[in-house]
């Protein structure tokens, strides 16, 4: 398979980082361009094989695949420039708030499209992604797709209508458990902890208990009581939660974040 790269960014390096990591692609089987070359060149520089090219007109003629990582202003008229080519590859977008629909119009009717959301660990290969399908993409497409963004954490089949909500959780998701350990870590500091402990200790214990949630395939509820004695200090730090609203929170920030979405696809 022959794969492309237009946008040499964070998101895309640490796609294309996590592919070659997972010997799912050779790099000298890969084609890459960004609008600013230095981008290129950077990571060029870690995988020497790659081939660089100037544009996603020279790219796209000469892929499989294309990981379209470049911002959502930038997606249409890369695509209406390449609509007219003979042999059109199967489009992966990662661009947020660019719908199928858009991505079929601008691309051709007979090209395959694919959307996604990933979220920023993809860059430490720890990522959550969810994409959809195009209405001419098949479902070997579909596991492309799949394997891609798997190469880089989990990833779901969603319907399209969906990935809003997605982006909502798991694209914005990252930024509301970095100021939980941040709020953790400042706890304690005022009961007394070193600020650096506090915050290895903080962000060790989000970690852990997220990948105990992964690995057990326990309900996190399940999970909470096991460690919830009766009269303990959890149930009285509990307490103190549920007395702020944390649960509201972030049921709120999940539904605001979906909804700031949906206006943006809009």
């Amino acid at each position: 398979m022959k794969l492309g790269l237009i946008g040499c960014g964070k998101m895309g390096s640490a796609l294309l980082n996590g592919v070659l990591a997972a010997g799912l692609v050779k790099p000298e089987d890969v084609l890459i361009c960004d609008a600013y070359a230095t981008a290129a060149m950077q990571l060029k520089n870690r995988h020497p094989s790659l081939i660089v090219v100037s544009d996603a007109a020279e790219l796209a003629p000469q892929a499989d695949v294309v990981i379209l990582a470049v911002k959502p202003k930038d997606i249409r008229p890369l695509l209406e420039n390449c609509a007219s080519l003979k042999k059109s590859p199967l489009w992966l977008s990662i661009a947020a708030g660019i719908t199928l629909k858009q991505l079929q119009d601008w691309s051709g009717p007979k090209a395959r499209v694919i959307r996604s959301m990933p979220n920023t660990p993809a860059q430490i290969g720890k990522g959550y992604s969810a994409f959809a399908k195009g209405s001419t993409a098949t479902d070997s497409d579909a596991q492309i797709a799949r394997d891609l963004l798997g190469a880089v954490g989990l990833v779901d089949e969603v319907p399209e209508y969906l990935l809003d909500s997605i982006t909502g959780l798991s694209g914005s998701g990252p930024a509301y458990v970095f100021t939980i350990i941040e709020a953790l870590a400042d706890g304690g500091v005022l009961m007394g902890l070193p600020r650096d402990a506090a915050l290895r200790a903080a962000a060790q214990t989000v970690v852990g208990a997220a990948q105990m949630v992964i690995d057990t395939a326990q309900h996190p509820a399940s999970l909470r009581d096991a460690v919830t004695s009766p009269g303990g200090t959890t149930i009285a730090g509990l307490e103190q939660l549920e007395k702020h609203g944390l649960r509201n929170a972030l049921l709120q920030a999940v539904r605001k974040a979906t909804e700031r979405s949906r206006e943006l696809a809009g």
